[in-house]
């Protein structure tokens, strides 16, 4: 276990000796004489007042002390701080032909990136990516912070314009791509929102559980938004129960964004406590040096060895 020593410069607190050799000088020195005009007469030998002389003539080494114990630089260990996790959440969208079906007053591919710019509103600090996915995957938006992609991306992936090798539905396939695509962010938590409205043949035969222990192993929660009409396929149920994560089936665009809610107090903000930290600790050694000071400025007015 590291020592953290109370003082940055311990070497000058050597300095100290001297401080503790005047002091010495002061208590064990036989002290001044002092010759007054009294004749024939027997006086007191004075202990008290040579106890107060030398209680002030000790106040000048105890104010150099703690100008020593200032240089040495006093620290003490801070408050450890609360520092926001990352998350890192990739959007896995469906653009297969069966996501320009009616939801809502829209489509149920516009209903689902209305939701997800919703979602990024109120998960600021994030990072996010974005997937589409049919029968092979696009990388649309690397795992970022600036989500302005994001607002620009509905009318250059809308169903029904893209090429023929977009138009089924691998969900197996899109899940591992984006699980890859997490696993290059060392920092942070892992998180995958699947929306799809289908059934994905490369889940079946086991695939499924196989898919899902693979995420889990690599700490990847899926959640999956399942817009069309229920139930959510038995593999994908699975997938998410295995990670952790859930399956929503929104019944209308208000229920969708429900869901985005839902999925957002389900992974809440993670808050880790940071390593404390050593900060100067000056406070109590200058209130020390101040009231010292304040003492020898009061024996001026009078309390000193030669009163004329």
């Amino acid at each position: 276990m590291e020592i953290i020593d109370p003082f940055r410069h311990p070497i000058v607190l050597f300095l100290l000796l001297v401080p503790a050799a005047l002091l010495l000088w002061v208590w064990r020195g036989s002290g001044r004489s002092i010759v007054l005009p009294f004749d024939h007469g027997t006086q007191r030998s004075g202990s008290w007042l040579k106890f107060a002389l030398r209680l002030a003539e000790s106040l000048p080494p105890l104010l150099l002390a703690v100008a020593v114990l200032l240089l040495a630089g006093p620290q003490k260990w801070d408050e450890p701080r609360s520092k926001r996790v990352l998350t890192n959440i990739e959007f896995c969208v469906d653009v297969s032909g069966s996501m320009m079906s009616k939801f809502g007053d829209g489509t149920r591919y516009d209903a689902a990136m209305e939701a997800i710019n919703g979602f990024l509103d109120f998960r600021k600090g994030d990072a996010f990516g974005l997937t589409f996915f049919g029968n092979n995957v696009l990388h649309w938006v690397p795992l970022t912070t600036d989500t302005s992609a994001f607002r620009c991306a509905p009318p250059f992936m809308r169903p029904g314009t893209l090429p023929y090798w977009l138009s089924g539905t691998e969900i197996g396939k899109a899940l591992l791509a984006c699980r890859k695509v997490l696993l290059e962010r060392e920092e942070g938590d892992r998180m995958i929102v699947l929306i799809t409205d289908g059934f994905s043949a490369d889940l079946f035969g086991g695939k499924d559980e196989e898919v899902a222990h693979r995420l889990k192993d690599d700490n990847i929660v899926v959640y999956t938004v399942h817009v069309a009409e229920p139930p959510v396929p038995d593999e994908v149920v699975k997938i998410t129960a295995i990670t952790g994560g859930e399956s929503f089936a929104p019944e209308d665009k208000d229920s969708l964004k429900h869901v985005f809610e839902r999925i957002d107090s389900m992974h809440k903000t993670r808050l880790e406590k940071t390593q404390s930290e050593a900060t100067d600790a000056f406070g109590p050694f200058c209130i020390a040096g101040l009231a010292v000071l304040g003492g020898v400025a009061l024996t001026l007015l009078g309390l000193r060895s030669a009163p004329w």
